[in-house]
């Protein structure tokens, strides 16, 4: 499950656009932060998909792109040319396919590859879905349909799709997607054969209004994936920054724990109604852990990436990234489902699980450093230029010192009190992933 929000000029302070988004996937699921440059490909040559090959591009663009450490596509990502896309799973009325074919973040990271704005990058996901169609595991029996967001530093919009069938609409002034279809009657662009599709279907009938939320959604699925909450939280944030949104406050909304606050305690609910999310049990809240996060400030000369590279935004350090050669620190060993301290992303995984213990102690420890950090680096981000300093040379120095706060946290976070017990579905659930991922941490 996921959470993705854009505001556009009109709604952001400087007349940027700014994106942000949470990718949530199963707590193990390590996610790597990667940088593609630009390549030229050979005539004919193919690409391996997650479980499909398709013809390769002759020229795929440079991509900033989150990825879950087992697929070749992106859970989020942005390109050298300020197009930046997040995705959604949504739980539509169309048969699901386990077959193979291409998933979601294959969509979205060909997309990056392929497409100079948001718009052509509506038509790239499109074409690709109506000639290749939506389909295979995009995790451990996880099978579902899509939508995106997709965002330049001119305009935004909002793509939907139910099996092969699409509909999109143009953002106006800000805009939030989750794991629910949010498109109704108002639509600019549209799967030829939609409406026919529906009626064929039952969906639709004589003489009602088309409205795609309504006819395609699944209305079960949908109510547990509790994405309207989230949905809801995200637009209520962003109304909050209205003509004034920077990039602090999209950290803030990815942070958001709903009305608990700074008393949050995911131990105390059952269904995933958090944008920043914490697995919690195996029933509703598996693919429910926040496992990396991303804003985009895009606009004047150069657009600006904020990415954590870790899970879990309320414990992490969002750290800036620019287009350049080099883009990204050396990585370290790529991540796997398995505690590495060497992995940055595991890293901070072992700092976040320590914190689950008393979620509240652990970030009055957390957040007054992770804050400083950030606005440090907000305020040296903007004065880069002035300072003579790299972009780069900036980069590395926030995953540097984000990393040496990584380590110097679990010490600390063993000495501090740990709250009340937790109820044993939670602990259970938490023992069985911590030990599956190597950890010896009891929660």
């Amino acid at each position: 499950m996921c959470d993705t929000f854009v505001a556009l000029p009109d709604h952001t302070g400087d007349g940027s656009v700014i994106f942000g988004k949470n990718s949530d996937r199963t707590p193990n699921e390590a996610q790597a932060l990667e940088n593609h440059p630009p390549r030229d490909h050979p005539a004919g040559a193919e690409l391996r998909c997650t479980h499909i090959r398709i013809p390769q591009a002759r020229h795929t663009h440079g991509v900033l792109i989150g990825r879950p450490y087992w697929m070749w596509g992106a859970e989020m990502g942005a390109n050298e040319h300020g197009v930046v896309i997040g995705n959604e799973a949504v739980f539509t009325r169309v048969e699901r396919s386990r077959e193979p074919g291409l998933i979601g973040m294959d969509l979205l990271r060909l997309a990056l590859e392929r497409a100079r704005s948001a718009r052509d990058a509506l038509f790239v996901i499109t074409e690709l879905l109506g000639r290749y169609g939506q389909g295979g595991l995009h995790g451990p029996g996880l099978v579902y349909h899509n939508s995106f967001l997709l965002a330049d530093p001119g305009e935004a919009w909002v793509l939907e799709t139910a099996g092969e069938l699409w509909a999109a609409a143009r953002v106006k002034d800000m805009a939030s997607i989750s794991n629910v279809l949010t498109l109704g009657e108002e639509i600019d662009e549209a799967h030829p054969d939609l409406e026919g599709s529906a009626r064929r279907r039952g969906l639709l009938r004589r003489g009602e209004a088309f409205h795609f939320a309504r006819c395609f959604s699944d209305r079960i699925d949908t109510t547990f994936a509790a994405g309207r909450t989230r949905r809801e939280r995200t637009r209520q944030g962003l109304a909050r920054c209205a003509g004034a949104m920077t990039a602090a406050n999209a950290f803030s909304i990815l942070r958001d724990h709903g009305d608990a606050g700074a008393g949050y305690d995911p131990d105390r609910h059952l269904l995933m109604r958090h944008v920043c999310a914490h697995a919690g049990n195996a029933l509703f809240r598996d693919a429910a852990q926040t496992t990396g996060s991303l804003v985009a400030h895009l606009g004047g000369p150069v657009s600006t990436y904020w990415a954590t590279g870790t899970s879990a935004p309320c414990t992490s350090v969002f750290k800036p990234v620019w287009f350049g050669d080099p883009v990204l620190p050396p990585p370290g060993p790529a991540p796997g489902p398995v505690f590495d301290a060497a992995n940055p992303w595991w890293l901070h995984e072992r700092v976040h699980r320590l914190s689950l213990r008393n979620l509240p102690q652990a970030l009055g420890v957390i957040a007054p450093e992770r804050d400083a950090l950030e606005r440090r680096f907000l305020v040296a981000a903007g004065e880069v230029e002035r300072r003579g300093e790299t972009r780069f040379s900036l980069t590395e120095s926030a995953f540097r010192e984000s990393a040496a706060l990584d380590e110097s946290l679990p010490g600390r976070l063993d000495a501090t009190p740990r709250s009340a017990p937790k109820r044993f579905p939670y602990r259970s659930y938490w023992r069985r992933r911590n030990a599956e991922a190597g950890l010896t941490i009891d929660i």
